[in-house]
Parts: C-alpha cells; sequence; structure tokens
C-alpha cells in the first residue's frame, strides 16, 4: 500500500484506490482514519477468497430504450448498445465457469433502476455488476480510462457525490463493505491487465442508484471513456468489448 501525507489517494500493489480520509503526520507518526483501516486495508490485507454462494451473478447493462446514455464522440452511436453487447459477451463465459446468469435486459428497453434492484434480489443474486461506459461532464476535458465503484460506507465520505454525500446514511447494501471493495478491485485490475486502460481508480459513491439497495456485494464498472476520441473508437471495435467480457469472466472463475 502506497500512501501520500495530506492525499486520499493511495494504490494496493500498483491499483488506484481512493482512502476515505488523507493520511497525517501526528508526533512524528503516521496515521491512517480507523474507517480507512476498516473498510479499506482490512478488506485489502486480509485477502481471503471470495465465496459466492450459489454462484448467482446478475449482469446489468447500463441504460437501454429512450434512456441512451452518453454517446460516442467518434460516431454518435450510443452506450447502451456497447453495454448490452458486453453484457452478452459475458454471459456464455460466466456459464462456462460454473455461474448461474441472469441479465437485467437482453434487448434494447428502458428499466428503471429501482427494477434492476428488485430483479437481482428476486433471483437471489450472490454477485450484482452494472456495466457503463463513461463521458466527461466538461465538453473541454479528455479524460481516459477505466473507474470502478462501489457503495461509500457509513461514515466515509465519498470519492464522486452528485448533491449532498450524507455521511451518516447506511444503505442494505453496506452489510457488504469489505466484498464490494474486494469484487471491485479484483475486478478493476482484471481488466486493467487485459486491455490496458489508464486506471482511474476503484472509487466509492452513494448516488448510484443500483448499488446502495443491494442485498450482495454489488460494483459499477465503467470501461472507458465514449467522449475521449481515442477510446472511443476502442470502445466501438468489438474486440474491445470482447477482452472486456473475458477480464470480467476470468477475475470470476
Amino acid at each position: 500500500m502506497v500512501l501520500e501525507i495530506g492525499s486520499r489517494d493511495a494504490a494496493w500493489n500498483g491499483t488506484e484506490i481512493q482512502l476515505g480520509f488523507a493520511p497525517e503526520f501526528i508526533d512524528d507518526q503516521v496515521f491512517i482514519h480507523g474507517l480507512d483501516l476498516q473498510k479499506n486495508l482490512e478488506p485489502l490485507l486480509r485477502g481471503s477468497p471470495l465465496e459466492f454462494g450459489n454462484r448467482v451473478i446478475v449482469i446489468d447493462p447500463g441504460h437501454g430504450g429512450v434512456n441512451v446514455g452518453t454517446h460516442s464522440v467518434h460516431d454518435g452511436r450510443f452506450e447502451k448498445e456497447f453495454t448490452l453487447d458486453w453484457a452478452l459477451r459475458l454471459a456464455p463465459l460466466l456459464v462456462a465457469n460454473g455461474w448461474q446468469v441472469f441479465l437485467t435486459r437482453t434487448s434494447d428497453v428502458d428499466i428503471a433502476l429501482s427494477n434492476r434492484v428488485a430483479f437481482a434480489g428476486a433471483h437471489h443474486a450472490d454477485l450484482f455488476i452494472s456495466l457503463h461506459f463513461n463521458s466527461a461532464l466538461n465538453p473541454g476535458q479528455k479524460p481516459a480510462g477505466l473507474e470502478t465503484y462501489c457503495l461509500t460506507p457509513a461514515g466515509m465520505p465519498s470519492t464522486l457525490a452528485r448533491g449532498p454525500d450524507i455521511l451518516s446514511q447506511v444503505f442494505p447494501n453496506n452489510a457488504f463493505d469489505a466484498q464490494n471493495l474486494q469484487v471491485a478491485v479484483c475486478l478493476h485490475r482484471a481488466i486493467l491487465r487485459a486491455t490496458g486502460l489508464e486506471d482511474r481508480g476503484v472509487s466509492r459513491a452513494r448516488f448510484i442508484g443500483v448499488l446502495h439497495r443491494q442485498y450482495c456485494p454489488a460494483v459499477l464498472i465503467e470501461g472507458g471513456y465514449l467522449s475521449n476520441p481515442h477510446e472511443a473508437k476502442r470502445i466501438e471495435n468489438p474486440e474491445f468489448r470482447q477482452k472486456l467480457a473475458e477480464a470480467v469472466a476470468d477475475a470470476l472463475k
């Protein structure tokens, strides 16, 4: 673990993660916040094998129907198309690895976030993964790379917030704080190795509706930026989406 005094940025075995609080020097010693020790360092140090009960997984291709998501700056195609293709490539690979796989959508339809969560509950999911592609908030910026999100633990500030970030909030998915981080880091590292995407880190957020009401470990993957011309071309290439699918499947063997 590489830490920087006064910064929430850290790296675990070379993978970028975000701490809740910046480490400090106190009386010539390095101090890390107790929540970071409990919710970030201990789950990673423990390194225990992830077990998933009946190995039931719900894959959630982001967006769909009138909810198109972002669009590619390369040729205008919508995020919803690429997330569905990623999911359809991933599903048979997971089945071959012994998973029972359910997709929240298998066609171009709009499904409410609450219904995606309910779908996972109805199928008694052991793991939930939502697939997305990213876009810069500022049109003048050209960020690139892979981001992976899981729910922010109670008492800890989020890496990314949209609106008030209420630290005292506790959601059902907070029961899986440790597993969320372990899965997120595992998938994130596998995708980085397979694709060579820039590492934008494993981050925490509360506002992501498909995560906080889950009753199983849950993560959201942003597999590159459709607002970046170079990455948009890669994302539009079916071979790249196959790499994404194979990386996720290999990480969950």
